[in-house]
């Protein structure tokens, strides 16, 4: 039988209080926008989209290692078989429920990392997540890796940055530089404003002959909230046919896109997908079964995205996956897998040499595995800080991700 999970912590951990420069919500209000911040033409990198795959992604489905034996071997009644994999070369192969995403992996649009992690395994989601989106083991550093990458770019503006389908900013967006949180464009209001109470217009007052510092971040609001209430007077319509699936990524999605094309100087992006912890029934690689189901509505909704974006908009764009930890190499009793280590990434943009699977493979077997656990060999900071150097300005990376060397991959062409 698989182990306990203690799965519920998923929904105590990966939200905090909004506080300081986060704002979330937003409303039209009559705030001072005199001191509102323009959408910063200064800023020449891609925009940053990070998708969180919570629960523990198993990358040894999504990427499947065919040419290893010991894959087959581990997992009798889940293993995806060879005659069913797309977009494979002489080792790898796509799950078939990503077919929706096979376009932009032969186009050269979306790449693959495998044996990619943390620097030492946690199988507790609650602080497995934490380590993921603080990303400075070893040090006091609390804020997230996000915001850091933020003030290194010299973002100043809070719709240069949004946590997209909450309410309550991301802990990777956690500290001193601006950022928002929003649950939808078309149906966000101000935190705490009720019809006959406009929370906006007190705010107005109480800040009116605020100090500098405090009156500047109300007219940052102002300027946000002015600016969102356009977008939704403008209404939207996804371009080149996109349709997204009727999901809550779908939605999320929907709205990134709508953001990076209104030229309101988005950065960078943060939304979830949940639901990856199976510990019990994945099942086998056809429709109705949990894990088909899942990553097919995962790629119908990245599928859509990359077209709403179109190849000119997809080229300022690179979009990247993660998640706490993957699952173990063996199958369990309940043909599901248990909280393991290694895991699988995937990039998505025009900047990205696709098309193929990127990383050394450290191997299957019994003697390979790190505790049963894909053991892993490129730090997953060391991929994103290879995308933050050469798709979005970053020099100084040792800011964002302290002691970490950009790998050098190829993952990414330079902008």
């Amino acid at each position: 039988m698989s182990e306990q999970c203690g799965c519920a912590e998923n929904a105590l951990l990966n939200r905090r209080t909004l506080l300081g420069g986060a704002l979330a919500g937003l409303a039209g209000a009559t705030l001072d926008t005199s001191l509102a911040f323009a959408a910063d033409p200064t800023y020449a990198g891609d925009v940053l989209v990070l998708l969180s795959l919570r629960g523990g992604f198993d990358g040894l489905s999504a990427v499947v290692p065919a040419g290893d034996a010991a894959y087959y071997t581990a997992r009798p009644s889940i293993a995806v078989p060879q005659s069913q994999l797309i977009g494979g070369g002489s080792f790898f192969g796509l799950h078939p429920a990503l077919s929706p995403l096979l376009p932009y992996w032969t186009g050269g649009q979306l790449a693959a990392i495998q044996a990619v992690g943390q620097p030492a395994p946690n199988r507790s989601h609650f602080s497995a997540m934490e380590d993921l989106e603080r990303a400075a083991p070893g040090t006091s550093i609390r804020t997230g890796w996000l915001n850091r990458m933020l003030g290194v770019t010299g973002s100043t503006d809070p719709m240069g940055a949004v946590a997209m389908g909450t309410a309550m900013p991301a802990r990777v967006l956690a500290g001193p530089a601006p950022y928002l949180g929003v649950t939808s464009i078309d149906k966000t209001t101000l935190t705490g404003e009720q019809a006959g109470r406009p929370i906006s217009a007190t705010m107005a007052k109480v800040y009116a002959d605020a100090p500098a510092a405090l009156k500047q971040t109300a007219g940052q609001l102002g300027g946000a909230l002015q600016r969102t209430t356009q977008m939704r007077a403008a209404g939207y319509t996804p371009a080149n046919g996109a349709v997204y699936p009727s999901t809550d990524l779908g939605a999320a999605l929907r709205d990134v896109a709508r953001l990076i094309k209104s030229g309101n100087g988005l950065r960078s992006a943060t939304l979830d997908s949940g639901d990856w912890d199976m510990h019990e029934n994945l099942g086998p690689a056809v429709a109705g079964r949990r894990m088909f189901d899942q990553l097919k509505a995962l790629a119908g909704a990245l599928a859509a995205f990359a077209a709403d974006l179109g190849p000119d908009g997809l080229r300022r764009v690179t979009l990247v996956t993660i998640s706490e930890f993957g699952r173990r190499v063996t199958q369990n009793g309940s043909g599901g897998l248990d909280h393991g280590y290694g895991n699988a990434m995937f990039v998505l943009g025009g900047g990205v040499k696709g098309g193929k699977v990127y990383g050394r493979w450290p191997g299957l077997t019994s003697t390979q595995l790190r505790d049963g656990d894909l053991a892993v060999t490129t730090d997953y900071r060391a991929v994103i800080g290879e995308i933050l150097r050469a798709r979005c300005g970053v020099g100084d990376l040792a800011t964002v991700f302290p002691g970490v060397t950009a790998s050098n991959l190829g993952v990414v062409s330079a902008r």
